[in-house]
Protein backbone atom coordinates (compact mmCIF):
# COMPACT_ATOMS: atom_id res chain seq x y z
CA UNK A 1 0.00 0.00 0.00
CA UNK A 2 1.01 3.76 -0.87
CA UNK A 3 1.97 5.57 1.86
CA UNK A 4 0.26 9.12 2.65
CA UNK A 5 1.40 12.29 4.07
CA UNK A 6 -1.57 13.73 5.94
CA UNK A 7 -1.95 16.20 9.27
CA UNK A 8 -4.06 15.09 12.33
CA UNK A 9 -5.86 17.65 14.06
CA UNK A 10 -6.38 16.60 17.84
CA UNK A 11 -8.78 18.87 20.39
CA UNK A 12 -8.19 17.32 23.79
CA UNK A 13 -11.20 19.06 26.07
CA UNK A 14 -10.86 15.85 28.80
CA UNK A 15 -7.45 15.97 30.18
CA UNK A 16 -7.80 12.59 31.99
CA UNK A 17 -7.46 11.20 28.61
CA UNK A 18 -3.84 12.43 28.08
CA UNK A 19 -2.32 8.77 29.06
CA UNK A 20 -4.37 6.91 26.76
CA UNK A 21 -4.20 9.06 24.03
CA UNK A 22 0.14 9.07 24.48
CA UNK A 23 -0.33 5.42 24.43
CA UNK A 24 -2.16 5.33 21.23
CA UNK A 25 0.41 7.87 19.69
CA UNK A 26 3.35 5.67 20.96
CA UNK A 27 1.56 2.72 18.78
CA UNK A 28 1.98 4.35 15.65
CA UNK A 29 5.25 6.27 16.09
CA UNK A 30 6.66 4.66 13.33
CA UNK A 31 4.93 6.71 11.12
CA UNK A 32 4.75 9.81 13.18
CA UNK A 33 6.91 13.08 11.83
CA UNK A 34 6.52 15.55 14.00
CA UNK A 35 4.12 16.89 16.94
CA UNK A 36 3.23 19.89 18.36
CA UNK A 37 0.88 20.61 21.16
CA UNK A 38 -0.51 23.42 23.03
CA UNK A 39 -1.97 23.61 26.22
CA UNK A 40 -4.59 26.58 26.29
CA UNK A 41 -5.67 26.74 29.83
CA UNK A 42 -8.19 29.63 29.17
CA UNK A 43 -10.35 26.89 28.12
CA UNK A 44 -9.15 24.48 29.83
CA UNK A 45 -8.23 22.03 26.71
CA UNK A 46 -5.15 20.97 24.69
CA UNK A 47 -4.99 21.39 20.60
CA UNK A 48 -2.48 18.86 19.33
CA UNK A 49 -0.79 18.39 15.95
CA UNK A 50 0.53 15.58 14.21
CA UNK A 51 2.48 15.62 10.78
CA UNK A 52 2.64 11.66 9.56
CA UNK A 53 3.47 9.56 7.10
CA UNK A 54 2.64 6.03 6.54
CA UNK A 55 -0.30 3.90 4.85
CA UNK A 56 -3.35 5.51 4.62
CA UNK A 57 -5.28 2.34 6.67
CA UNK A 58 -2.43 2.88 9.62
CA UNK A 59 -3.64 6.82 9.55
CA UNK A 60 -7.09 6.39 9.40
CA UNK A 61 -7.11 4.04 12.19
CA UNK A 62 -4.66 6.12 14.69
CA UNK A 63 -7.01 9.07 14.13
CA UNK A 64 -10.42 7.05 14.50
CA UNK A 65 -8.75 5.49 17.64
CA UNK A 66 -8.15 8.91 18.85
CA UNK A 67 -11.39 10.10 18.07
CA UNK A 68 -12.84 7.84 20.14
CA UNK A 69 -11.03 8.62 23.40
CA UNK A 70 -14.03 10.47 25.47
CA UNK A 71 -13.38 13.91 24.97
CA UNK A 72 -11.05 13.79 22.41
CA UNK A 73 -12.09 15.40 18.37
CA UNK A 74 -9.34 14.25 15.87
CA UNK A 75 -9.83 15.33 11.87
CA UNK A 76 -7.33 14.14 9.42
CA UNK A 77 -5.99 15.71 5.89
CA UNK A 78 -4.34 14.68 3.81
CA UNK A 79 -1.90 16.06 1.26
CA UNK A 80 -2.44 15.97 -2.28
CA UNK A 81 1.05 15.00 -3.52
CA UNK A 82 1.79 13.40 -7.10
CA UNK A 83 2.68 9.92 -7.33
CA UNK A 84 6.32 9.21 -8.13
Amino acid sequence: MENRVAMISIVVENGHEAGDLNGILHEYSEYIIGRMGLPYRNRQISLISIAIDGPADAISALAGKIGALPGVSAKTVYAKLEEK
